[in-house]
């Protein structure tokens, strides 16, 4: 295989691609003919299913000149926290660190860890605790931003949080399996997490 690596990598890079990459979605759902076609010869009497570009809203295009606002989704398993929400900024807590997204940010995926997700909007900042989850950035100054557990800062309670932290620390010293460890170290990391979010 090595052998032949000289000759892939000369194919490579005068190889073109024959579909471009975008994250602009299509302005209005369009069926594959040929699924459909195909789908019609094997199961004639059920319609074909849809995919998932058929129950997304399509995306404007990305603008010529950057906007002054950032369009923000949040949402969580169980409700939208904001939907189609003009910022200025928000600041989420990447794995990678601290990524702040203003309007015109590159197209970016980001994992979330436990932190302090913060959307600015002119003075007002609302800060919320996230457990984890995903940042979607998109080049039209939209973000979407999935989360699998979050509480406005405001409505965490120290007490609380400092006997969580105990807790797991004390059921980490007394774990005898892996999966017993791994749980507590998690209830750790979230715990230190809310503690670093309400004294810092």
């Amino acid at each position: 295989m090595f052998r032949h690596g000289s000759r892939f990598l000369a194919r490579a890079t005068t190889m073109t691609w024959r579909r471009p990459f975008a994250t602009d979605l299509q302005a209005e759902y369009v069926a594959d003919s040929s699924f459909a076609e195909a789908w019609k010869k094997v199961v004639p009497n059920v319609d074909p299913p849809k995919t998932p570009s058929a129950f997304m809203s399509p995306r404007p295009a990305t603008p010529s000149s950057i906007p002054s606002k950032l369009t923000v989704n949040f949402v969580l398993p169980y409700t939208s926290e904001l939907s189609g929400k003009e910022v200025d900024m928000v600041i989420i807590p990447a794995t990678t660190g601290q990524m702040g997204v203003l309007p015109g940010h590159v197209a970016t995926i980001a994992e979330l860890k436990p932190g302090i997700l913060s959307v600015h909007e002119g003075n007002d900042v609302n800060k919320y605790f996230v457990s984890g989850g995903f940042a979607f950035v998109h080049a039209n100054s939209f973000a979407d931003i999935i989360a699998i557990e979050a509480v406005p800062l405001d409505r965490i309670d120290p007490n609380l949080v400092q006997k969580g932290l105990t807790d797991f620390t004390q059921k980490l010293n007394t774990a005898s399996t892996d999966v017993e460890k791994a749980e507590a170290q998690i209830g750790i990391d979230v715990h230190s997490a809310l503690n670093a979010a309400l004294t810092g």
